[in-house]
């Protein structure tokens, strides 16, 4: 997939800056940032899951 995006001046100074630290190209990293979000849990399941894993702890323990 193809996408194009706008940026300010101040962010693609800003992305073209990060991508020369760490030698990539400014696409490279636009599109490390984007897998990175969308393949982020999101919050509130993380939340959640400590949640559960703390109310089943004795019960997990018991099984192991």
């Amino acid at each position: 997939m193809t996408l194009a995006i706008e940026l300010t001046d101040q962010q693609a100074r800003a992305l073209a800056e990060a991508a020369e630290q760490l030698h990539v190209s400014e696409a490279e990293l636009a599109a490390a940032a984007v897998r990175d979000l969308v393949s982020a849990p999101a919050p509130d399941f993380a939340a959640a899951s400590q949640r559960v894993l703390r109310k089943n702890e004795e019960l997990y323990r018991r099984l192991a």
